[in-house]
């Protein structure tokens, strides 16, 4: 196949349906996790799929808990991006990652004020998706964040400065 026809073809996927959870502190500091899965220093904020019969005020509540291991009741859900907003994977990533039926995601993203202590927050999880987390501020994350993600963290911090540390 050629490099057009590959990229027309990646073009004519689908986004996976998503939602993102920037948790912040009582300072406005975002809570960012390093992936597991690479090398590269590579820090985000908790994301993942909607599953089946899950609306995004649930799966970003799931997703929270399986990522982070923040029980629901130590958040409090502050904002939520009125629109999805969406995002493409590099080309040559696109058949490793979702068994290649996604060319990206869209996503919905809630910001949500952890009321709990740092030591409440549990990443050692059976399926673990961070080696690590810390607290940052909103520079610091999109410095953070693989260059692919940045427009959409970009988008995110925008909708959210309000409650975030200035």
């Amino acid at each position: 196949m050629s490099d057009r026809k590959s990229v027309q073809a990646v073009a004519a996927l689908p986004y996976r349906p998503c939602v993102g959870v920037m948790l912040i502190n009582a300072r406005g500091e975002i809570f960012a996790g390093q992936r597991i899965d690479t090398q590269a220093p590579a820090w985000q904020m908790p994301q993942g799929g909607i599953d089946a019969g899950e609306n995004p005020r649930e799966a970003a509540l799931r997703e929270l808990r399986e990522e982070a291991g923040v029980d629901p009741a130590l958040v409090e859900i502050v904002a939520e991006t009125p629109d999805w907003l969406t995002y493409d994977i590099p080309p040559e990533m696109v058949p490793r990652i979702w068994g290649g039926r996604y060319r990206g995601q869209k996503q919905r993203w809630f910001l949500m004020r952890f009321l709990g202590r740092d030591a409440q927050i549990d990443i050692d999880r059976d399926h673990p998706e961070f080696a690590a987390w810390r607290w940052i501020d909103a520079d610091t994350m999109l410095d953070a964040i693989v260059p692919f993600k940045r427009a959409i963290y970009g988008q995110v911090i925008d909708a959210f400065r309000p409650y975030l540390k200035p």
